[in-house]
């Protein structure tokens, strides 16, 4: 029962951080994609936005809500016959993929969505003054002026990810809850579960202080 770290497998520990990062890194590159068009299609599409429409919006906004409003181990159940027929099998790291970015993308994209709203509105009119097109618009003035809150919004997401892999872990996605779960907690081997705890700590912190680091570095202010 104590601490001694007697059944500590330093191999396994070693794949299961692995399995972690690599879960963590391509979620989040799909996250990213996914909820900045999101979030741009919500800031966009609302009343008085450059593509306004109002249908466009209700549906982007309905779908965003509902995936936002699903737990994430119950939205890991649900996708489950997705997930097999996309890769095969609804066990291992690249199973728990899918099931990731469906479940962080449409937070991302209302952080997004926030930090598009809070540029000021003078530059836009500016750039649309001189007759720059919308693409020019998303392009030179939205994501360039919003760099700062999205990477502050990407780095919030990415360590609400390592939580998500940590309960896709428990239902054979691999990774150090996995590991956590069924090599520590289920044979009552804590030092294993308190080491990964540690780990996954560690982790956050890692992307916690790149994150900040870059945020501080793009904003000009």
């Amino acid at each position: 029962m104590g601490l001694n770290f007697t059944n500590l497998d330093t191999e396994k520990l070693i794949e299961a951080t692995y399995e972690t990062f690599y879960m963590t890194l391509i979620a989040l590159i799909g996250t990213f994609v996914i909820g900045l068009l999101l979030g741009l299609l919500l800031y966009l599409t609302t009343k008085d936005g450059l593509w306004e429409n109002k249908w466009i919006n209700f549906v982007t906004a309905t779908i965003v809500n509902v995936f936002r409003a699903i737990p994430f181990i119950i939205l890991i159940l649900l996708l489950f016959p997705f997930t097999h027929f996309l890769i095969g099998t609804i066990r291992g790291p690249n199973a728990a993929i899918p099931a990731l970015i469906i479940g962080s993308a449409p937070f991302y994209g209302r952080l997004v969505e926030i930090a598009l709203k809070e540029i000021d509105k003078g530059v836009i009119e500016a750039a649309q003054s001189v007759g720059s097109k919308i693409s020019t618009i998303i392009f030179k003035v939205l994501l360039p002026e919003s760099m700062p809150a999205l990477v502050s919004g990407i780095t919030v997401t990415a360590i609400a990810l390592i939580g998500y892999t940590a309960m896709a872990g428990a239902i054979g996605a691999g990774g150090l809850g996995s590991y956590a779960y069924y090599a520590g907690f289920q044979r009552r081997a804590y030092d294993i579960v308190f080491i990964c705890s540690v780990i996954i700590v560690l982790i956050v912190f890692i992307f916690q202080f790149i994150g900040d680091y870059t945020s501080k570095k793009l904003d000009k202010r």
